[in-house]
């Protein structure tokens, strides 16, 4: 199995961290393998609520859910990474191998949706891991979760970067007739061999666009997010992806600068010096100059764009081509008005 991260960067949460002895590892080439290879670990999370409350500047919704932690996509990039340090693992390898998995899901969503404090508003699948990772195709918890916000009307909007979500086409259709639903599929590269290495296990590009068309031609809004740009490595290609993504039939489009924070940092790092030697140097540089001299900056209303030259050159860049293949516009508007509580598990009617 390949991973984008080969490396076990320390938890900032624990105290002591372990080192591998490589010593006692050279004369056997199947630990070694084991290390390099590690199969994924599916763990049960046992949270009691599902829903997530964002109230960060920078993004565009509130709510958001995720059935699953950690990602098996193993994107080298992934800002969701240290988000696993809070469960005591690490942002590399363990990333993309334990996945830990929400199965009361479905149930805690209906939950949710049944409290009388809920308002009408967009929930988000997914905020942070991906909801079509690999687990999906076994646990479908992303398309329980969706049969509860169709049976509910609520308004959803996906991000992903696998083409399992054209599994889900018959709900999706249903909800884009009622207004409910809007598609962000995230298109980062054209060059197949490029994206094998930089994100293992998501679905090929081609892939990828196949399913904007599938989705699109269903009726489905949908954005393509070309996410994240990483100077020197696939800003140049931001024309021929808008022009690809608009062929496909997106009917807008949307990108975010390369983020590193915290333990993500390192992990790229690796990535960059075993797979991109020869750009190293160019890439951290220009990195650098988006933020300025640092290989990130988390301020509010920069850190998704950047600033700096090279920053404006991507935004440009960006503005000029959606606006030439008529990215550049809104998905059509979400219909909030149908809304209608979930019926509790304990199966107790409301009086009114």
């Amino acid at each position: 199995m390949q991973h984008g991260s080969m490396i076990d960067p320390p938890n900032r949460f624990v105290a002591t961290h372990a080192e591998a002895d490589f010593e006692h590892w050279e004369w056997d080439p199947d630990d070694v393998a084991a290390r390099d290879h590690r199969p994924v670990e599916y763990l049960t999370d046992t949270s009691r609520s599902i829903i997530s409350e964002n109230s960060s500047p920078d993004i565009m919704f509130r709510y958001s859910i995720n059935p699953y932690r950690g990602c098996q996509h193993g994107c080298a990039y992934c800002y969701a990474r240290n988000s696993h340090e809070y469960l005591g693992f690490n942002a590399g390898l363990d990333f993309e191998t334990k996945i830990v998995v929400k199965h009361d899901a479905a149930a805690l969503f209906r939950e949710y949706l049944a409290n009388d404090a809920w308002q009408p508003d967009v929930v988000v699948f997914s905020g942070v891991t991906d909801c079509y990772q690999p687990a999906e195709r076994q646990f479908q918890l992303t398309r329980q979760c969706l049969e509860v916000a169709l049976e509910c009307r609520v308004p959803v909007g996906i991000i992903t970067k696998n083409a399992l979500v054209v599994r889900d086409l018959d709900l999706l259709r249903e909800m884009a007739s009622h207004r409910l639903v809007q598609v962000n599929i995230s298109v980062t590269t054209l060059d197949t061999e490029l994206a094998r290495v930089m994100e293992p296990r998501t679905s090929i590009p081609a892939a990828r666009l196949r399913a904007i068309q599938i989705l699109s031609e269903a009726g489905i809004p949908t954005r393509v997010m070309t996410a994240p740009i990483i100077p020197g490595l696939n800003d140049s290609e931001i024309p021929a992806l808008l022009a690809a993504a608009k062929m496909a039939g997106a009917q807008a489009a949307s990108y975010v600068l390369l983020r590193l924070p915290l333990t993500v940092e390192p992990v790229f790092r690796e990535w960059l010096t075993r797979t991109q030697p020869l750009k190293l140097q160019k890439i951290e540089g220009l990195i650098r100059e988006t933020r300025g001299g640092n290989i990130y900056r988390a301020k509010w209303g920069e850190r998704m764009v950047g600033t700096g030259p090279i920053a404006e050159q991507v935004q440009k860049l960006f503005r000029v081509f959606a606006q030439k293949y008529g990215l550049n516009r809104k998905l059509p508007a979400y219909d909030f008005s149908q809304f209608r509580p979930a019926t509790p598990r304990s199966g107790q009617l409301r009086l009114f």
